[in-house]
């Protein structure tokens, strides 16, 4: 099969690269892809938002199957538009991608579904928004309800705080569209860990856990991220409390969309608070997570395409989705600045150090032809990642190696893995 990733991110790399280990997989292609994905597939000069570029690129190169990887074409209905020409395509429809592209949305379901979730309210208009705040107080949890690519979230510990996060959103607008309407909702205390399974809308395979650091500093200080690193399986929680989870709450969830007249096809990633009273939804993403991707995809021992051809033909029931007993962890290294205003275009050296069990995945890199050198052109530039029989040992791998790879202005948290880290909100 020929196969076309969507996308340009970590995520999509080590989605690639996981596709090029099937034996269905013939040609790769990869659009727009990044530094990474160019050395595995044929890059594609196409944005991930540009459906009908995408169209014509499948008919182009005789693609026979698509994968798409970030939320934003998700949320904009690529899924349709291919299924509406008889294209074989991955992922949700946009009625479905409604989970992540509205977080209000989101809650509607969850109270549909009897799963316990963090509660709150929505609002559209400013000073409903504040007044709700003058009445609960804080500490809140202030999100801006549409797609804020992983940033969007805001934990205040002071009413100030929390009416700053609401105009900043609502009236600075610094997520754009994302503001216009904004969720407020408890403040929860516990571990957070993300949840994925495979589902074609009736059957959902066994579910793998991974849990990100999403603040931008060591013990979770700084701003929010789209995720600094991250590690599988979350070491706090045993096989038999993920196949509950999984039970009791992401399959209500799918069953509910299909009673809603939404049946979800694809990954459906739940984000979990582990309190003192138990498990609490705070989110859904419709898609792999970036960067628990990058640990998650070492760890499946399935064939990919295989899984992805049974959910698209609505043969999920019949396959039997293995994970391995490893563990997986990656630091995700960041331009200076990230995720504020950061440079690009910065040489990256040392990859050729690594050991040879490394995994890295190319997220904000480009290959330039003219200095023939990889350079740095996002915010998260490459996870650099292992394995081992234990957190502790894949965490040693990855710091022995991490140091080795470096541009100007090189970032990266130090803490990644460490046992016990307490986690006071989730995003």
């Amino acid at each position: 099969m020929n196969i076309l990733v969507v996308g340009n991110g970590g995520r999509e790399h080590a989605l690639t690269w996981k596709l090029a280990q099937s034996p269905r997989s013939k040609r790769l292609y990869a659009a727009p892809g990044n530094g990474g994905t160019r050395e595995i597939a044929e890059n594609l000069d196409v944005s991930a938002t540009d459906i009908g570029g995408l169209v014509e690129a499948v008919g182009k190169n005789g693609i026979d199957l698509t994968v798409v990887g970030p939320e934003a074409p998700l949320a904009e209905g690529i899924v349709d538009r291919f299924e509406g020409l008889g294209l074989p395509v991955f992922g949700p429809t946009k009625a479905a991608a409604r989970l992540e592209s509205s977080k209000a949305f989101a809650k509607e379901v969850m109270e549909r579904a009897g799963v316990p979730y963090a509660r709150g309210r929505d609002f559209s208009k400013v000073e409903e928004a504040h007044r709700y705040l003058e009445e609960v107080g804080a500490p809140v949890v202030v999100k801006a309800d549409g797609l804020a690519a992983g940033k969007g979230v805001t934990v205040t510990q002071t009413v100030e705080e929390a009416h700053r996060a609401v105009d900043e959103a609502m009236v600075g607008r610094v997520f754009g569209e994302a503001g216009d309407r904004v969720v407020i909702e408890e403040c929860l205390v516990g571990r957070e860990v993300s949840l994925f399974v495979f589902t074609d809308g009736r059957a959902v395979s066994g579910a793998v856990s991974a849990c990100d650091y999403k603040r931008q500093q060591d013990w979770n200080r700084g701003p929010n991220t789209g995720g600094m690193g991250c590690y599988s399986p979350a070491d706090f929680l045993t096989e038999a409390q993920e196949r509950e989870l999984r039970d009791t709450i992401a399959v209500p969830v799918i069953e509910t969309m299909a009673t809603m007249g939404r049946p979800y096809k694809g990954v459906l990633y739940t984000g979990l608070m582990m309190t003192g009273d138990g498990p609490r939804v705070l989110e859904f993403n419709v898609r792999l997570g970036d960067p628990e991707a990058q640990v998650v995809l070492p760890r499946l021992e399935s064939d990919l395409v295989e899984i992805i051809e049974a959910v698209v033909n609505d043969r999920l029931s019949g396959m039997d989705v293995k994970w391995s007993a490893e563990s997986t962890m990656a630091v995700v290294l960041a331009s200076g600045g990230y995720p504020g205003k950061y440079a690009t275009g910065m040489p990256i050296s040392g990859l050729d150090s690594l050991d040879a069990d490394t995994l890295v995945f190319h997220a904000g890199t480009f290959y330039d032809f003219e200095s023939e050198k990889l350079k740095t052109s996002g915010g998260r530039v490459l996870s650099v990642g292992s394995r081992g029989r234990s957190l502790e040992e894949a965490r040693g791998r990855v710091y022995e190696n991490v140091g080795r790879v470096g541009f100007e202005g090189t970032q990266y948290r130090k803490d990644i893995g460490l046992v016990g880290e307490a986690v006071t909100t989730g995003d």
